[in-house]
């Protein structure tokens, strides 16, 4: 038996919720997507990741209007089981996607810092391009399932019901999300743990260059564990407390919390726009000239005025 769940609480939080979530993701994605393709040049391979980072967070923004309006209807879906299945998937798809390209995000920084000298950071835009297109077949393999899920009713659409009796695509569905979290999640705190020990052991943290690398990795990981912890626990919760002979009053209130706190999950991509803001000075810079800001020292300007002091006493003596 699946639990149909429609308490007036989701009725009440949810919509305003998402209502804000897309409107801060659309003009934060939106306008870092502007400068990614209009003002940032050169590309780097770092900034490819950015790119799709930016990409698939802007594409998860795209489909929180339809969830909004499931909920202002009163938990009624009036758009088709077709349009369903597509905007559970995107959700689904993209919420993976943004975890597992700050993950990538993380793993480039780690290398830059730790491993200055290897290959890979020297990667061609090309390349990086391919590996990126690899990186988005990931979240799409896992969650194409999504489109053979079944509903309750043509005007119920969720991913997530509570069953008593085990389905296999829904466990599946569960599986996905806990590890597109757990699996990201660690290796995220593996390159802050080196980064910040690497560091540490050379004596660098007071560095200004290398500080910037350090709170760069800490916003990620920050706003990774705040957007997608609680509805891990909570699911986790959920998971454990449903055994077998359970009734559906057992988990409403876990279930309601769950709904409550996947909707947090898109708050990620709402805020991803402060990692590109703090990705590199280039970026910020740009951020800050577009919107009539005071400019910002960079490294690359500070060497500069370097080089051109020194050029400036060469030519007295």
């Amino acid at each position: 038996m699946l639990c149909n769940f429609s308490g007036p609480v989701l009725i009440r939080v949810l919509p305003p919720l998402l209502v804000t979530e897309f409107v801060l993701g659309l003009t934060g994605n939106g306008f870092a997507l502007f400068i990614f393709c209009f003002h940032l040049r050169p590309w780097k391979s770092s900034t490819v990741l950015l790119f799709n980072l930016a990409v698939t967070d802007f594409m998860l923004i795209m489909a929180l209007p339809l969830r909004a309006s499931y909920y202002l209807s009163g938990i009624s879906w009036i758009f088709g089981e077709s349009i369903c299945n597509i905007c559970l998937f995107m959700l689904a798809m993209n919420r993976s996607g943004s975890a597992f390209f700050l993950m990538a995000i993380a793993l480039d920084r780690y290398m830059r810092v730790v491993h200055p000298h290897h290959p890979i950071n020297s990667l061609s835009v090309g390349k990086a391009m391919l590996g990126a297109l690899v990186l988005w077949l990931v979240p799409i393999a896992m969650t194409a399932h999504v489109f053979s899920l079944q509903h309750i009713n043509t005007t119920y659409c969720e991913s997530f019901m509570m069953d008593t009796a085990s389905k296999g695509h829904l466990s599946w569905h569960k599986f996905t999300f806990l590890f597109s979290f757990y699996g990201p999640l660690l290796v995220i705190l593996f390159c802050t743990f080196q980064i910040t020990r690497h560091l540490k052991r050379r004596q660098l943290t007071n560095q200004t260059k290398f500080k910037k690398a350090l709170y760069f990795i800490m916003v990620v990981v920050v706003l990774f564990i705040v957007c997608f912890l609680p509805s891990n626990i909570t699911l986790l919760a959920i998971l454990i407390k449903v055994i077998p002979g359970f009734v559906c009053d057992d988990v409403e209130q876990l279930t309601t919390a769950f709904y409550i706190t996947i909707s947090l999950t898109y708050l990620n991509s709402a805020l991803d726009p402060v990692v590109y803001y703090f990705s590199s000075p280039a970026f910020k810079n740009i951020c800050r000239r577009t919107l009539n800001l005071p400019q910002t020292d960079t490294c690359e300007s500070a060497e500069k005025k370097t080089r051109e002091t020194v050029s400036q006493s060469q030519s007295q003596l």
